[in-house]
């Protein structure tokens, strides 16, 4: 009788010494796995806490990405705010920022933005030019008129000046990358495995580590 007892109390034991290493490796490595944006952003999310996607339709990584990115989503915490924010880091990215604004206007995300994906990475079709976005939306079934007007409308062009304003407020390194709460920022790339190929379940425990971050300087204010 007493072995068992002395046995259930070193699983026990083991069970939380795991537990507690397991929470202790799951703590982001500040410099590595992520960096403190300076100075930090102010956010239009209020109470929630805003995660931002800095991405580029044309950026092979925001690609592959975007599979465990959808993945996350669907189970992302109720108190976070989750917004994508195309990257400007030259003109020649302006088009295919101004499309994803377009899409976004005419609420169109859920019907065309992966299609985008798919359309430049997948089938390997150059959208380069607003004629040619204007004719792909077109293949899509949306209006042209109605998709070129959207694209060069006042509201597209102050959306696309505040892109390229962020990407140089938030010192975006490069794409994709993910900002939270104005405050941390960590990129697919931070989190590499020995083999240097993307741990995509470790880059989305310290997105969730940085949110709960967050979380806490929002219970402190």
């Amino acid at each position: 009788m007493q072995t068992k007892t002395l046995f259930r109390r070193l699983l026990a034991v083991t069970a939380l010494t795991l537990g507690i290493a397991a929470a202790h490796a799951a703590q982001p490595v500040p410099g590595k796995e992520y960096a403190p944006v300076r100075p930090p952003q102010p956010t239009d999310s209020g109470a929630k806490i805003e995660v931002l996607e800095f991405f580029y339709y044309g950026c092979p990584h925001c690609n592959n990405l975007q599979p465990s990115l959808e993945t996350w989503l669907k189970t992302k915490p109720a108190d976070v705010e989750f917004r994508r924010m195309p990257a400007v880091f030259q003109n020649g990215w302006v088009p295919l920022t101004r499309a994803y604004y377009a899409i976004e206007a005419m609420g169109l995300v859920e019907k065309l933005h992966q299609d985008m994906f798919e359309t430049l990475h997948k089938k390997r079709i150059r959208l380069q030019n607003a004629e040619a976005i204007f004719d792909w939306a077109a293949s899509k079934g949306v209006d042209r008129k109605k998709f070129a007007d959207t694209y060069n409308s006042f509201g597209v062009n102050g959306r696309t000046q505040r892109s390229i304003e962020l990407t140089r407020k938030y010192d975006i390194p490069g794409t994709p990358a993910i900002a939270i709460d104005g405050k941390f920022l960590t990129a697919p790339s931070m989190t590499l495995k020995a083999d240097r190929t993307i741990d995509y379940d470790r880059f989305f425990q310290v997105v969730d580590a940085l949110i709960a971050e967050a979380r806490k300087a929002k219970g402190s204010k």
